[in-house]
């Protein structure tokens, strides 16, 4: 419980030292917002400050914080580490930047951004690259939901219809009229449970493994885990430190913001809130797998025997069970359920945007925004069908967006590096994150069972490869640029 007590204060810290300066890079000003300078009453609309807070955060949260953590936490208190330090110098500044950047491109989504910055054969990569992303979260965050929601009453197909029949309308109508009044509502349930738990951590006060005498793969050592830290760890714990995802999300709000000055509580602060769930679900992950004497692993021996991720649900309905009483049992469970549905409902909008912009189609008519996210749904339909056909459906999409988003996190960081780089400002703070994020995502793509399942040799000496590839391109491009490196 000190490794996660130092952890928390690091995490509070780096807002308040690292997120100021971060902001002090791009300088807010008083420039009109896109929400004041291109108003539309659909997506570009002025929204209170706290109220884009509480949206932000859920759109991000999902159940990436939660069940990420959970899985991550297999690896021992290293994954405090990545938690922490992926958090303030790599997710919160992407997201910050992101989102800046999007608020002084007249909202402009990821794609766009992408190719002002690395070119247009990269923004149509990007284009349908993120489209993809988005509906597999959408998929994702439609079945996992629906799971939990069978454990407690009705079929899981009804609660599939009646989620996706919501995707459906909160798509089509404007941000204010569903998502801007129920959303505050479930990520205080999402907040609610976080603190509870950790108010249930500091009573019960486990002896856990501290980062200083286990500063190994403990899963390894005691659980028998296949996986090893690098790259397993950082496409593991994904939403807890970085993700793509939230720099699709990010437009969304910036298209509400009436100020500047609110990016850094809104985007860097969303992020390290992420972070501090993330770091709490995890250290009850660690009282499952590694309390002293007694670990809680007895508990989820039927989901152990389904393999290592589906324990992820097994923990979140036994802490949320036994450890919160019923009104807390009940709040934290709308937190979990609503987190994914949240995410998933923003996640084809963002489509839904992404595809306009690219278009250059005004959403102020429904019946143009039903052009465009008809053929979204039905290709969200297909992939949710062969999901629910195939046994390990759940798992191969899943797996898939984990990479998909960590790769999405490094186009975002190499297009932010540009654009400081242009701006003759201290370009370093996103350069060292595209270079690990590159080295990560290549790393992973080699050994992955999943793609290529190289031998660990060749494929950790191929993400060596990619790390120099890089790096030389940086150089090359610097010096086209007139820079110095």
């Amino acid at each position: 419980m000190i490794t996660f007590s130092i952890a928390l204060v690091v995490l509070v810290l780096g807002y308040l030292l690292y997120g100021k300066f971060v902001e002090s890079v791009v300088k807010p000003d008083d420039s009109p917002t896109p929400a004041v300078a291109m108003a539309d009453g659909v997506d570009f609309l002025v929204l209170p400050g706290w109220k884009i807070f509480m949206i932000q955060f859920l759109n991000i949260a999902g159940t990436g914080p939660i069940f990420g953590a959970i899985m991550g936490a297999k690896f021992g208190p290293v994954a405090y580490l990545w938690i922490v330090f992926g958090c303030i110098f790599a997710g919160a500044t992407h997201d910050y930047l992101s989102g800046m950047l999007s608020l002084r491109n007249k909202g402009a989504g990821l794609p766009e951004l992408v190719g002002k910055y690395l070119g247009n054969a990269t923004k149509k990569v990007m284009l349908v690259f993120s489209v993809l992303l988005l509906v597999m979260v959408g998929v994702v965050f439609v079945y996992s939901p629906a799971e939990i929601l069978h454990s407690i009453w009705g079929p899981s197909t009804l609660w599939i219809l009646v989620i996706f029949g919501y995707y459906v309308i909160a798509t089509m109508l404007p941000i204010d009229k569903i998502i801007g009044k129920f959303y505050p509502i479930f990520a205080f349930a999402m907040l609610f449970m976080a603190v509870a738990l950790m108010v249930c951590l500091f009573i019960k006060m486990p002896v856990l493994p501290e980062l200083w005498d286990h500063f190994s793969n403990l899963g390894a050592e005691r659980l028998e885990l296949q996986d090893s830290i690098f790259p397993a760890l950082f496409i593991t714990v994904a939403c807890g430190a970085i993700s793509g995802f939230h720099a699709t999300q990010s437009p969304l709000m910036a298209r509400c913001m009436k100020h500047e000055k609110q990016g850094r509580p809104i985007f860097y602060g969303a992020m390290i809130t992420e972070g501090v769930v993330a770091l709490i679900w995890a250290t009850v992950a660690m009282y499952f797998f590694y309390n002293d004497p007694t670990p809680g692993y007895q508990l989820l021996t039927a989901a152990q025997a389904s393999g290592s991720h589906t324990s992820a649900p097994a923990v979140v309905n036994i802490v949320c069970n036994d450890w919160l009483g019923i009104v807390g049992g009940i709040l934290a469970l709308l937190g979990v359920v609503a987190a994914p549905i949240t995410s998933g409902d923003t996640a084809f909008r963002s489509a839904r945007l992404i595809i306009a912009d690219f278009l250059k189609m005004e959403q102020r008519t429904i019946h143009r925004r039903l052009f465009i996210s008809l053929p979204i749904f039905a290709g969200a339909i297909l992939m949710l069908f062969w999901q629910m056909e195939n046994p390990d459906g759940f798992n191969i999409i899943w797996q898939y967006f984990g990479w998909a988003n960590q790769t999405l996190a490094v186009f975002t960081l190499w297009t932010l590096t540009v654009y400081l780089v242009r701006e003759k400002k201290p370009y370093i703070i996103t350069l060292i994150p595209a270079l690990f994020m590159t080295t990560v995502c290549s790393t992973f793509l080699f050994i992955s069972k999943q793609a290529f399942g190289l031998n660990p040799t060749l494929a950790y000496s191929l993400g060596g490869v990619a790390f120099v590839v890089a790096v030389v391109w940086f150089c090359v491009w610097m010096r086209r640029e007139g820079q110095k490196v």
